[in-house]
């Protein structure tokens, strides 16, 4: 490690603890050229998650992009923003606990839709008639007398 001040590589450790919730290290050094004090923090480098496209298209995982598809449907609806979040924190949970490094935007919207089957069943419909891109007024039916059955 080089010193800030005086860009010499003899650096030293003198302390080294736990930072930022475990998640990186904090490190004390001392230049063993010019004496000076100065600190560093090491933090694990991670590759993003991936989220693949119906169209085949690759972007970076983006939790807004779930939490506006539920607050959409959602809106005007019993549901509380707790349970919203709650269900956000269970669906991102399940994709990082997949511990792919690609996920399809299927598998998202098939959790987002359990989560809200179980949470409210008009949003719900409302979801999954976007995300199942329902094309007319008999595949909502259809949908709705799945529910009806259960």
């Amino acid at each position: 490690m080089k010193c800030p001040y005086c860009n010499e590589d003899n650096t030293k450790v003198i302390d080294s603890r736990p930072a930022e919730e475990n998640s990186a290290i904090r490190r004390r050094r001392q230049c063993e050229s010019c004496g000076k004090r100065f600190t560093t923090y090491e933090k694990l480098e991670t590759m993003p998650l991936m989220v693949v496209k119906k169209d085949g298209t690759r972007e970076v995982y983006d939790r807004a992009k779930i939490e506006a598809g539920i607050l959409r449907s959602c809106h005007k609806r019993p549901v509380s923003p707790q349970q919203i979040d709650a269900l956000i924190d269970e669906v991102e949970s399940s994709v990082f606990n997949l511990e792919e490094k690609e996920v399809a935007t299927s598998v998202i919207g098939e959790l987002v839709m359990a989560g809200l089957k179980e949470l409210d069943e008009v949003a719900y419909v409302r979801f999954a008639s976007v995300y199942r891109e329902f094309k007319d007024v008999n595949t909502f039916i259809d949908e709705i007398g799945k529910l009806l059955k259960k």
